[in-house]
């Protein structure tokens, strides 16, 4: 499982900012591992430099084999919760679709 993480010009893109997250990443979607091919992490401040409440945006995209493209979207105050609310949601959509490929 690849991951790529894309940052706008307002979040550090770092491979110090970055290398928790795909750590993160890895960890939360292990055993989705053989059925994902990659992971891709959008991060932006939709606010740049204005102060806001959950302004930060985190859009995970999973590549499935054979399917099509499954993607959710968080919105929080930090990058990490922005990354860890998003997990949630992609854990459980993908437990939903590969749940449901698993009946037939």
């Amino acid at each position: 499982m690849k991951i790529q993480i894309n940052t706008d010009n307002h979040i550090s893109g770092t491979r110090e900012k970055t290398d928790p997250i795909i750590e993160t990443i890895s960890i939360s979607l292990k055993r989705f591992s053989e059925r994902i091919t990659r992971i891709e992490v959008h991060l932006s401040d939709e606010n740049s430099k204005k102060k806001g409440q959950k302004d930060i945006k985190c859009v995970l995209e999973a590549r499935l084999k054979g399917m099509d493209p499954v993607a959710v979207t968080d919105h929080d105050d930090r990058v990490e919760d922005a990354v860890d609310g998003a997990l949630d949601k992609m854990t459980s959509k993908l437990d939903t679709i590969l749940g449901k490929l698993k009946s037939f």
